[in-house]
């Protein structure tokens, strides 16, 4: 579903990604976990057409995302749920989902109602908040509505950037289950994240990035197992 060849990108003169090469296959949750600063929310800027590659080349089912406008992509069928959730404060949980499926109202107004229902019903809360002002929900809440918003353009890859930051344990457990829940239902996840051991814990594959490059990947179980991944992202060693 998508391929990354040599790709390189920053920021004018300050070069962050380092010739990444990955993939994520179809029905997949892959996550990619690093340190602060190692370049993962470039990443996923890069891809989804945010920041513009200086190098190399991304393909998302078959076609080069390298000069696609953000809004194409999301068109494709590629979402992102940004860092800090971003969602639009003044405006009601309603109204930042129905923004969040603009791109596929705009061609059939009947799918909005549909979507919705959908997303109503893997938020039950944001059925509730329905009314109210996204700027005063609770910090989970804000982060389930991102995640809504995201899903409302019907999306193939789902792309989180840190979904758990800040956010109680309990409530990191629920963002993580709706996870595993949008797998089930077809969708396939690129997962950026700091709390490595949730993350393996639901992917099947995994990257390491460390400045701005790829210096360990494969299934999560191993990685999980891996003693450099165990010492630098999950505070612990494994004895033999």
């Amino acid at each position: 579903m998508l391929k990354i060849r040599n790709l390189e990108a920053g920021y004018g003169k300050l070069r962050v990604l380092k010739r990444i090469s990955m993939h994520v296959d179809p029905g997949e949750i892959v996550t990619i976990i690093g340190a602060n600063g190692a370049g993962k929310t470039t990443l996923l800027h890069t891809i989804a057409g945010l920041v513009r590659p200086s190098e190399g080349e991304v393909f998302f089912i078959d076609q080069n995302l390298n000069k696609t406008a953000p809004e194409r992509i999301v068109a494709l069928g590629c979402s992102l749920v940004p860092e800090g959730r971003q969602v639009f404060s003044t405006l009601s949980v309603r109204e930042n989902l129905i923004l969040g499926g603009y791109v596929n109202s705009k061609k059939d107004k009947s799918l909005q109602g549909k979507e919705l229902d959908k997303i109503f019903d893997l938020f039950p809360v944001l059925k509730e908040r329905e009314k109210q002002l996204a700027g005063t929900l609770s910090g989970g809440e804000q982060q389930m509505l991102a995640m809504g918003r995201a899903l409302m353009a019907k999306p193939s890859l789902v792309m989180m950037d840190e979904p758990s930051t800040g956010l109680a344990p309990l409530i990191v457990k629920d963002i993580f289950k709706v996870i595993l829940k949008l797998r089930e239902a077809g969708n396939t996840v690129l997962l950026v994240e700091q709390n490595a051991k949730a993350a393996l814990g639901i992917a099947d594959r995994g990257y390491v990035l460390e400045t701005g490059k790829i210096i360990v990947q494969g299934p999560a179980e191993d990685l999980l197992l891996n003693k450099d991944v165990q010492r630098a992202y999950l505070g612990r060693e494994i004895e033999d």
